[in-house]
């Protein structure tokens, strides 16, 4: 690697790139020589969106039964990497394609699979410590997202790390089309030498990270746009080289064909609700780091109440993370009593059925040990909730009333700045105080609900919630 879309890069990252890369093999193994086979596995919750897993297997792929197959290449790495992959597979179906589902974090036995754990071991733990610490938050965890993450040296250690993901490709044909919606599934990508790549960048804030040669790159925002296309800060003060034309697409949000099926209907519902003043319904989401844990304290003593006099109803996913549930249960007893719905995924989807007809009461706990029910529960549970209450990372693109909390990362501000000048969401409330005035403002004026689901039915009438369609139609017609 010599340059970075025409920009030099220097011969010292370089050599630090590669004794990072042969440092990790050292620790976890080197299986660049190792034969892996796979295989396609049923898997139940995929179903939704029309799915199958890639596994390992004896024996060779064999996909001569499937009808075009296109790849989503992900990560689990919290809950968004996977959110984002459902929604591309989701599209993918729509539009007559079989999705098939790669995760490079669920081979225990392959080196990638151990270096990816490891990074999201490390990055869980900043994420939680953040949230606990504003010295550390400050110092170390704000600025290594914002600016840390945004330099060219970033992606030039990456490039060199995913080299270490390739065996798990050599079953695949190369012409297969692949949407990665992690940057490092499509570095390894384009390293295994697959040649119809879409790179779904994440995130609102240009940052080197997500840069990957060789890959058709995807944003949801013309503001990231513009901040990619320039690589804008990616090396300090320099002015860079622009990314050639042809490898960077704007295509905007990436969300599941079946929210955007239903949209206008749901957000008719939400606005019928608050018409008629009938209680608020938040949904509060977890992240798959467990973070914020403190703050949906604060947040859920603000809402029992309400809830106790049916001006609320609450639903709280806690995901895969049974921890968070009983730690919110030690600390606001009076929680034990709730409504949860654990390990039942039918009576989930009962109980949403429930809800889409009328009123349910109090406050409901989800959580599922299973991440794909765990993910998969919050799109769910979004047709029949009026406001979303999240920290602005990957959700701040769905097309759902939102709240924002703090984020975790400087670079989930962006998501918050862009919702809030679509209309489908608040700035962010980089307090508990700022979100428990935001509730009482929304409970005080219910028409606040009304004018964002108005703003989500306009947005969608011009593509702003497309983009995971259009990622898909991308993949399917690259050279």
């Amino acid at each position: 690697m010599n340059t970075i879309y025409g920009n030099p890069v220097s011969e010292h990252l370089e050599h630090k790139a590669v004794a990072s890369r042969e440092k990790y093999q050292k620790k976890f193994g080197d299986d660049t020589n190792t034969e892996y086979h796979l295989a396609l596995k049923h898997n139940a919750v995929l179903d939704e969106v029309g799915c199958q897993d890639l596994v390992l297997s004896d024996t060779p792929l064999d996909l001569s039964s499937v009808t075009n197959p296109m790849i989503i290449g992900n990560i689990r790495m919290g809950f968004g990497h996977y959110r984002i992959s459902m929604a591309m597979a989701s599209c993918a179906r729509h539009l007559g394609y079989t999705p098939l589902w790669l995760d490079l974090n669920s081979f225990p036995e392959t080196t990638m699979t151990k270096i990816i754990a490891s990074q999201n071991d490390l990055y869980s733990l900043g994420s939680r410590i953040s949230s606990k610490s504003k010295l550390f938050n400050k110092l170390v965890w704000e600025p290594m997202n914002y600016e840390g993450f945004r330099q060219l040296k970033q992606n030039i250690s990456d490039q060199e790390m995913t080299r270490c993901c390739t065996p798990i490709f050599r079953d695949i044909d190369h012409d297969i089309p692949y949407i990665a919606t992690h940057v490092w599934p499509s570095q390894a990508a384009v390293h295994a030498g697959m040649t119809h790549v879409v790179n779904a960048i994440p995130d609102n804030w240009q940052m080197a990270l997500h840069l990957s040669e060789g890959a058709t790159s995807c944003i949801q925002t013309p503001n990231s746009y513009f901040g990619y296309r320039t690589l804008r800060g990616m090396q300090k003060k320099d002015i860079l080289k622009p990314m050639p034309h042809d490898t960077l697409q704007y295509t905007g949000h990436y969300i599941d064909w079946e929210l955007l099926e239903t949209l206008e209907d749901t957000c008719k519902n939400r606005i019928q609700r608050a018409n008629d003043h009938k209680p608020i319904r938040y949904l509060l989401t977890v992240g798959g780091a467990g973070s914020q844990q403190e703050l949906f304290i604060g947040i859920l003593k603000k809402l029992i109440p309400l809830a106790k006099q049916n001006e609320a109803i609450v639903y709280v996913n806690v995901g895969d993370h049974k921890n968070v549930y009983d730690n919110l249960i030690k600390a606001m007893p009076e929680l034990a009593t709730c409504d949860c719905h654990f390990n039942n995924y039918a009576e989930v989807k009962s109980f949403i059925a429930g809800a889409e007809k009328e009123d349910a009461r109090g406050i409901h706990f989800f959580y599922s040990e299973n991440i794909f029910e765990a993910v998969y529960s919050t799109n769910l549970l979004m047709n029949v909730s009026d406001l979303l209450v999240t920290k602005p990372s990957e959700l701040a693109f769905y097309p759902i009333p939102k709240l924002f909390i703090p984020r975790v990362g400087g670079h989930e501000q962006w998501g918050a700045v862009h919702s809030a000048e679509i209309g489908d969401g608040t700035y962010e409330c980089r307090s508990l105080a700022e979100v428990l005035n935001m509730i009482d403002l929304f409970q005080s004026d219910r028409s606040i609900i009304a004018l964002m689901s108005e703003n989500i039915i306009k947005n969608n009438q011009i593509g702003i919630y497309n983009g995971g369609l259009n990622a898909v139609r991308i993949a399917g017609s690259l050279k």
